[in-house]
């Protein structure tokens, strides 16, 4: 680090003799700029007052070539922005500002407030009583913390190696293979009845909620009045606020007992109340849907996988390693929506690895995924790469991550290995 440093101090002392050549050529850019400038409405007059004294400055290329964030390590740029220093500065500034602090605060709980008053009127015409409403939705709050977890998914952010590895490990193999020794029976009797693979059961429980231990402590009808409040996805939680109030004015759900993901979504296997009203079903026909209860928990995922169409048996992906000139255009890099699904033997010319493809896939319609290219814009956009199957656009309508997706069908193998 220090040898970058002493050569980038050397090129710099050896160009200020350059900087003079360098002024020349910097006011004849001034007067091709001025040219520009007129072209887009800006008067001589004004260009002249505001331009006459600008100068060239060497330290500006210096500071844009030299920015730490090129060469500070991770823990050095993280210790050096976040000590205890800059903490002790920042409480100082908000007890000298806490009044500000407190006033957005309020603000933002006013505007809250105004809108549950319209939310409201909207939820009347719904078919939702007054006494529902009033009785479920008095208490809801504002929760700063859903906006946070929403922008900073890690769908987000994290690569493709990064997620799955996380997600798929061995850690994470072991629960699952402990929490189907104890549940074999109902594991298997759910999968003979729906047709959905036990393995693929277990894996999106893995993921979901960790086989059930870690559920989510958020107060959902706050987390959904929250997101519906907020303007990023605010047409979709609005409705799944509504479908989740008609489910507690029908009696099918206590909403004390509405604690789950900071999204709204809720018990083992994580179901937005539209999956809920349309898919959860009472397994051990008790009378009530619990969908922290195992068996209603099992049976309703399964139910929901085989409605949407998931083919027990089939391939959900496969990595691939794909040629320089495979045309850009068929390439997927949002999980949107897929296009340019073809048949398999009309891409074997841009995929190296054909030959390692079983040949029976060869007439499957397939898409073509390079997932990192969304959240690393200077990704090598041909790795990680990989064909994807119907089924995986299945995983994709649970949760529309393509790196979600791959983690499950990844999980799902795993485990599928070690049953057998």
């Amino acid at each position: 680090m220090k040898i970058i440093k002493f050569l980038l101090i050397i090129l710099f002392t050896f160009n200020i003799n350059v900087y003079a050549d360098i002024n020349i050529e910097f006011e004849n850019w001034k007067k091709s700029f001025k040219k520009i400038a007129l072209k887009n409405n800006i008067s001589e007059k004004t260009f002249d007052k505001v331009m006459s004294n600008t100068k060239f400055l060497p330290n500006v290329i210096k500071y844009d070539r030299f920015q730490p964030e090129f060469y500070e390590d991770t823990k050095t740029y993280i210790s050096k922005r976040t000590s205890e220093k800059k903490v002790s500065k920042g409480m100082s500034f908000y007890e000298q500002n806490s009044n500000l602090v407190k006033s957005i605060e309020k603000k933002f709980n006013i505007e809250f407030e105004n809108w549950k008053k319209n939310f409201k009127k909207i939820a009347l015409k719904n078919n939702i009583s007054e006494k529902t409403f009033d009785k479920v939705m008095s208490n809801t709050k504002f929760l700063p913390n859903v906006i946070k977890y929403d922008r900073f998914q890690p769908e987000f952010y994290e690569d493709t190696k990064t997620y799955i590895s996380k997600r798929t490990s061995e850690k994470k193999v072991s629960k699952g293979l402990s929490f189907y020794k104890q549940n074999s029976n109902l594991v298997k009797s759910v999968e003979k009845k729906f047709n959905i693979e036990q393995e693929l059961l277990l894996s999106l429980m893995g993921i979901e909620t960790n086989f059930g231990t870690y559920v989510g402590k958020m107060d959902i009808l706050s987390s959904l009045a929250t997101l519906s409040f907020d303007q990023r996805r605010s047409d979709f939680f609005t409705n799944e606020l509504l479908i989740l109030l008609n489910l507690i004015e029908k009696q099918q759900i206590n909403y004390e007992t509405l604690f789950g993901s900071w999204a709204g979504a809720f018990g083992f296997f994580q179901f937005m109340p539209s999956t809920m009203k349309n898919y959860a079903i009472d397994y051990d026909n008790n009378g009530s849907i619990d969908l922290k209860n195992n068996k209603d928990a099992y049976a309703s995922a399964s139910n929901y996988l085989n409605q949407i169409g998931w083919k027990a048996g089939q391939p959900c992906f496969l990595r691939v390693n794909l040629s320089n000139d495979i045309p850009r255009k068929y390439l997927n890099v949002s999980a949107k929506k897929l296009h340019n699904k073809q048949k398999l033997k009309s891409y074997n010319k841009y995929i190296k690895n054909i030959k390692e493809i079983e040949n029976k896939y060869q007439n499957l319609q397939v898409a073509i995924i390079t997932p990192d290219k969304d959240i690393i814009p200077d990704a090598d956009t041909l790795n990680p790469a990989f064909i994807v199957f119907d089924n995986y656009e299945i995983i994709l309508q649970w949760n529309r991550s393509l790196r979600f997706a791959l983690a499950v069908c990844t999980l799902k193998d795993k485990f599928k290995n070690e049953i057998q």
